[in-house]
């Protein structure tokens, strides 16, 4: 059956099973390698867009219940929010080994377009489920909390 998809702003036209997940589409189809494979459970984050601005595990999400929805994926993500994430993790050094961080970034922008001053607890929240195996997590909410205060230093709050 044919699918229509828009990702990062192109709508696709697709001729698929509808009960592939999103991220195999993505990632076989459309060759956008930065979403990573994790646990195909949505347990561990690695899979995560943006679906209609929610971050959201795509390995359980198939593409029929995708269709006519935005989806963002990380090569996609061009926000102030991102940006500003983007910068922090750099200046950081948040990623170690570096597989989960697409999804941390992911999540992490998602938090920030929906609540651009989070408390601590609202980072646990918005990050709960995105595993790290290197245990950077302490450096992921600082980077967090360093993107939120950037965007207030520029106006931002996009």
């Amino acid at each position: 059956m044919a699918y229509s998809l828009t990702i990062n702003g192109t709508t696709h036209e697709v001729d698929v099973d509808g009960d592939m997940p999103l991220l195999w589409f993505v990632r076989d189809h459309l060759n956008y390698t930065g979403t990573k494979f994790g646990c195909g459970l949505a347990q561990c984050g690695a899979c995560t867009m943006h679906v209609d601005g929610v971050a959201t595990r795509t390995c359980v999400l198939t593409v029929e219940a995708a269709q006519g929805k935005n989806i963002t994926t990380i090569e996609g993500l061009e926000s102030p929010e991102s940006r500003a994430v983007q910068q922090a993790w750099v200046e950081l050094q948040v990623p170690q080994c570096g597989y989960c961080q697409s999804g941390q970034v992911m999540s992490a922008s998602a938090l920030l377009t929906q609540n651009p001053d989070p408390s601590d607890a609202d980072i646990d929240a918005a990050m709960s489920g995105n595993i790290c195996r290197c245990g950077t997590y302490s450096r992921i909410k600082a980077g967090i909390k360093m993107a939120a205060k950037d965007m207030k230093n520029v106006g931002g709050n996009a």
